[in-house]
Order: C-alpha cells, then sequence, then structure tokens
C-alpha cells in the first residue's frame, strides 16, 4: 500500500471498520442491539489499531427479540434488557471522535448508514462522517467474483469465518482485513493510490432524514 502511504489525506486520517447488528420489525425501521466500531491509522507503512469500541444495545420495548434473531446472534431478550438504550451507546461512541478526519468502513454501508442516521441526534459527529462500502471496494478490485457478501469474501482470501459470525466485534474485526488485503489488492493493480480514489470507487455520503413533520402542518399540505 505504498502508494496510499504517500497520500498525506489517507494518512492524516482515522479509518473507522463499524458494524450494528439489529432487529428488523415489520413495517418500521430497523433498531440497533448492538455496536462495535475499530479505529486504523496509518503507521509505519500500514493501518494498525488505534483503539476499540464496543457495547450492546437495549431495544425499545415495542421490539421484541424473535427467536430467529437469537439462532443469527446469539443475543436474547433477556440479555439486552440490561443494555444501555441506544441514545446513550451512540453518544458514548461518538464521544470517542474527538480527533477528525476520520472515514466509516463498513461492509454493505448503506445498512450502517441508515441506523446512524436514525440515531443522529445522538451522534452528530459519527452522522456527519463519510463512509466506504468494501463492497464498493470488492467490485472494483474483484469483479468476476459473483457474490460480495462477506461469507464469500471471506472464502476468497482463506478468512476463517469466526465462531461468533454476526456479532458486531467479530464482524468488524474480519471486515478491517478484508479491507487491508482490498487496499494492497486495489493499490497493486494500479486501482487506486489516493483516499479521493477511494472514494471514488466506493465512498457513500452520511444519509439524511427528512425531518418529520407535525401532524398539524401535515394535515395542511393536502
Amino acid at each position: 500500500m505504498e502508494e496510499l502511504m504517500r497520500d498525506q489525506r489517507f494518512t492524516k486520517t482515522t479509518i473507522v471498520v463499524i458494524d450494528f447488528e439489529g432487529l428488523t420489525p415489520a413495517g418500521r425501521p430497523a433498531e440497533p442491539i448492538e455496536v462495535a466500531a475499530l479505529a486504523l491509522r496509518a503507521d509505519g507503512g500500514r493501518l494498525v489499531e488505534a483503539g476499540r469500541f464496543e457495547s450492546l444495545i437495549r431495544p425499545p420495548a415495542d421490539v421484541p427479540v424473535t427467536p430467529m434473531d437469537t439462532a443469527q446472534t446469539g443475543l436474547t431478550g433477556a440479555l439486552l434488557a440490561t443494555a444501555p438504550p441506544a441514545a446513550e451507546v451512540m453518544a458514548r461512541l461518538d464521544a470517542y471522535l474527538s480527533a477528525p478526519p476520520y472515514r466509516l468502513v463498513s461492509h454493505h454501508a448503506h445498512t450502517e448508514a441508515g441506523l446512524i442516521a436514525r440515531q443522529a441526534r445522538h451522534c452528530p459527529v459519527l452522522a456527519a462522517t463519510p463512509l466506504i462500502d468494501t463492497i464498493g471496494l470488492a467490485q472494483a478490485v474483484l469483479p468476476h467474483l459473483g457474490s460480495y457478501r462477506l461469507d464469500n469474501l471471506l472464502a476468497h482470501y482463506g478468512i476463517p469465518r469466526p465462531a461468533d459470525r454476526h456479532r458486531a466485534m467479530p464482524d468488524v474485526q474480519v471486515t478491517a482485513q478484508i479491507l487491508q488485503l482490498l487496499l494492497a489488492e486495489g493499490c497493486a493493480t494500479g486501482r487506486w493510490r489516493t483516499m479521493l480514489e477511494l472514494e471514488m470507487a466506493a465512498g457513500l455520503q452520511p444519509k439524511r432524514l427528512a425531518p418529520a413533520v407535525p401532524d398539524a402542518e401535515q394535515s395542511a399540505l393536502f
């Protein structure tokens, strides 16, 4: 990754690999039940860990944890009942983002962007941070792979599938491994040499949600 390491915009940026686990209640947006983040910074010609954060999140009382949810993540309603609410967890995570610039990295970043946007009032720095999607990076350097699901990329690179796959921190850790391999492969093939080229290949701007319209005002619009 020598070319990227010569780009000051890249080396001065803290990369934050982030992942949420969530519940998907019918007829409403997903609710987060776990978040993990791994900060990476350029050091000695490579990306090294600079910090990490993880927490369970208590879902709203009217959003149950289903048996299917538990089968996928291992998280139960009883376990999540004692976790802090999303507002508290997201504010704590946001407080760590005190030395910009940052770029969030996620696998299928549109999902993370939506979850963050719905918590924006509790994490304004996080909610204003652009993202890079490892799916976009993979499509750029592995155009014939076919499927870009995380498990497929793990298999392609020979990375063992974690036993607790679908928990936030294990997924973040393997996403960080895939990120490093994709960055190196893209540099080796001349696909990117700068942060700007990474953003052009797989960048995603923060999601902005339309403000809620009060009932009285909404009625007057029609």
